[in-house]
Order: C-alpha cells, then sequence, then structure tokens
C-alpha cells in the first residue's frame, strides 16, 4: 500500500502525469455532486480537489477571509500557488456558501480555460428534478462546445457502467474493512478513495481488482476498539493514521471524501441517460446540504454501525463549518439514543500541531466506552 499512499497523497501523481502526457484534458471539481460520467464521456480527467492537510493560506486570507471553513482556504490557496495548474477547467458546485466563495475567487484571480456553475436543487421533488436534468444538458452543451467534442448516449451509457463497477469494487473493499478481523485499515481506505478520484475509472478498476485479490485472505490484528468515522470534508490521510496508532481502526465511515460519495450510487434505470444521472445523483447522493434528507443519512449511519460492529462512532468538523457542524450535533444525539457513543471534534483542517489535542481526545473516549 505504500505506493497507494505516495500517490493518494500529491496532487499530479503519475496517473494524472501520464494522462496529461497523453494529451488528455483534466477537469477539477470538489461536490459529490459532480456527474463523473458526463466528464468521462466527453473524454475528460473528472479530478476531485483535495487540500491534503494543506495549512499554508496566506494566498487565500485575502481573497477569503479566516472566518470560513479552512479546508475550502486551503483548496483556494493550492489553486492560487499553482498545485493545481494542470486544471484544463473547473467546475463550481453550491455545496456550500465557503466552497463557492474558494471556487469564485479561484477563478477571479486565477482563471481555468474552463468554468461552469452547475447548479443543484437542495430539495428532492418533481420540479427539483427538472431542473437539474436542464442543468445537465447545459453543462453537456458547455463541455461540447469548448472541448470540441460530442458527447453520445451510447458513450455516456459506457461511462456509466464504468463508474458504477467502480463503487461495486469499493463497497467490496469497505466489507473487507468491516469484517471481524479487518483487511484494510481507515487510512488505507481512505488512500483508496483518494487515488481514485484523480484517475481514470478503468485504470482504477483494474488496481481495485488486484488490491482486493491482494487482501482478500489478509488480516490485521485485532483492534483496540472499532469505530465509525464520519463528518465534513475530511481528506486527510495522515490524520486518520495517527489516530489509528492509538489501536483503534474505524472500520467504517460517513465521510465526504469517503462512503458518502459513492455507497448510495447505482446504476441508474434505462432511458434518457442524462435525466437517469440527475436522478441518480440528485436522489441518492448522502450530504448535509439536503436538510430535509437527514432521515436518509442517518439511516445509512446506523446501518453501517450495524454492519461493521462499531463500539463507537467519532464524528469531525472543521471550524467554521456551519453544516457538518449542525448536522454532527443531530446525529450524536440520534446514535446516543441507539446505545452507540459518540465523541464530537471540531478541528483545524491541516493543523499539524492540532492532531496531538485530537489523539488525546481520542484516547479520553477509548477510556470512556471500556477500551483503555
Amino acid at each position: 500500500m505504500d505506493d497507494l499512499f505516495t500517490q493518494a497523497t500529491v496532487y499530479a501523481n503519475d496517473y494524472v502525469r501520464q494522462w496529461r502526457e497523453g494529451g488528455g484534458r483534466v477537469v477539477g471539481y470538489n461536490c459529490v455532486f459532480a456527474p463523473l460520467e458526463l466528464f468521462e464521456a466527453a473524454g475528460l480527467l473528472p479530478y476531485r480537489i483535495r487540500a491534503l492537510s494543506n495549512a499554508q493560506t496566506d494566498l487565500a486570507d485575502a481573497h477569503l477571509s479566516r472566518f470560513n471553513c479552512g479546508f475550502c482556504r486551503s483548496c483556494l490557496q493550492l489553486g492560487l500557488n499553482g498545485a493545481y495548474a494542470f486544471l484544463d477547467g473547473l467546475i463550481e458546485i453550491n455545496g456550500c456558501d465557503h466552497l463557492r466563495g474558494a471556487f469564485e475567487n479561484w477563478q477571479y484571480v486565477k482563471p481555468t480555460p474552463f468554468f461552469h456553475y452547475l447548479k443543484v436543487p437542495h430539495i428532492v421533488i418533481d420540479d427539483a428534478l427538472d431542473y437539474f436534468a436542464d442543468q445537465l444538458v447545459q453543462l453537456k452543451a458547455k463541455l461540447e462546445i469548448h472541448f470540441a467534442v460530442t458527447i453520445a448516449d451510447d458513450a455516456l451509457r459506457a461511462a456509466t457502467a464504468r463508474q458504477a463497477r467502480v463503487r461495486e469494487l469499493l463497497r467490496r473493499a469497505y466489507a473487507l474493512r468491516e469484517r471481524e478481523r479487518p483487511g484494510l485499515t481507515g487510512a488505507q481506505t481512505m488512500a483508496l478513495v483518494l487515488l481514485g478520484s484523480t484517475m481514470p475509472a478503468e485504470q482504477f478498476i483494474a488496481l481495485l481488482e488486484k488490491e482486493l485479490a491482494a487482501r482478500e485472505n489478509e488480516s490485521l490484528p485485532a483492534p483496540r476498539a472499532r469505530l465509525l468515522i464520519g463528518g465534513a470534508a475530511t481528506d486527510e490521510v495522515e490524520l486518520l493514521r495517527e489516530l489509528e496508532s492509538l489501536g483503534a481502526l474505524f472500520v467504517t465511515d460517513s465521510l465526504c471524501y469517503g462512503a458518502r460519495a459513492f455507497w448510495s450510487l447505482t446504476a441508474p434505470a434505462d432511458g434518457d441517460p442524462l435525466r437517469a444521472l440527475a436522478k441518480l445523483y440528485l436522489s441518492n447522493t448522502l450530504c448535509p446540504r439536503m436538510f430535509e434528507d437527514y432521515p436518509s443519512r442517518s439511516a445509512f449511519i446506523l446501518a453501517a454501525a450495524e454492519r461493521a460492529r462499531i463500539d463507537g462512532a467519532v464524528f469531525v468538523h472543521n471550524k467554521f463549518c456551519d453544516v457538518h457542524g449542525i448536522e454532527n450535533v443531530l446525529l450524536r444525539k440520534h446514535l446516543e439514543e441507539q446505545g452507540i457513543p459518540v465523541l464530537l471534534l471540531e478541528k483545524e483542517y491541516g493543523a499539524h500541531a492540532d492532531r496531538g489535542r485530537l489523539k488525546t481526545r481520542l484516547q479520553a473516549f477509548l477510556e470512556r466506552i471500556g477500551r483503555p
């Protein structure tokens, strides 16, 4: 897994470089509502923007105040300092106001050749589905014009099948992680998910098949405690490694850079492929921006907790992240009513000095739940 960790924790990894060297173009996105199948059908590499624990935000702070989420400011910093110079375009999505601010300031100060604002409704009703389907039609047209491509329905269906296979294999990876004797750590699983959002689907399918076959009969030592980790945009692989160094394992998750990015997305029904994609993403994506859909998210977490036989749950959010800060309070109340101990952690994104405090809090939590 060492090479996977390396590739997952750099911005322009070997897969991105090979794609670019072969003449391929890359479009960056951040939100889980981005229709990956549409970009892939256009012959583009969809690349999920990440900050990877970057704590330096001096350039970003000149455009986005420090009362905004540190993750969003870190993403803006990387856009402004040239870390993402390999991108041919950006897709902005109204996931949250802080993220919108990051993308809009990025485009204002250091514009990419292609930029599109994809508006995603906050409710799931027929009118909202019609609106989102029209948004995808507009995005398709913009991609075709700018990149001089034709996005055929057959190409969309083929891309949809590949993404369905990716998600199927990721669920198998989570099954390995959830076993009585886990085959993957939480940090290793996050590295896989991160890496997959930076490489062509066909290559990721081959990599997952190889890794799963190699680990099918491997088992880690029984952990000190089996935990679920959930919450905000957390792409900090090293943070998870340090927390797991206490002997507990995150045997499942409800993270934005984890299960929430793929778990409930299955192959859409036949018919118009764009409308099918609109329904797939709008109706099944688990994100607290869809506030009225809290019952689906809590049911997903309780199902994961039962599958993974957890001893407790840890919910994290970055300072000033209102969306997840509110959601985590609701989840703590709900899970504790079900007899599941919960630890809430507010953190400074990417702050290495904060890791000692977080480890101390987790250590105390393990002692509280009887896992000293």
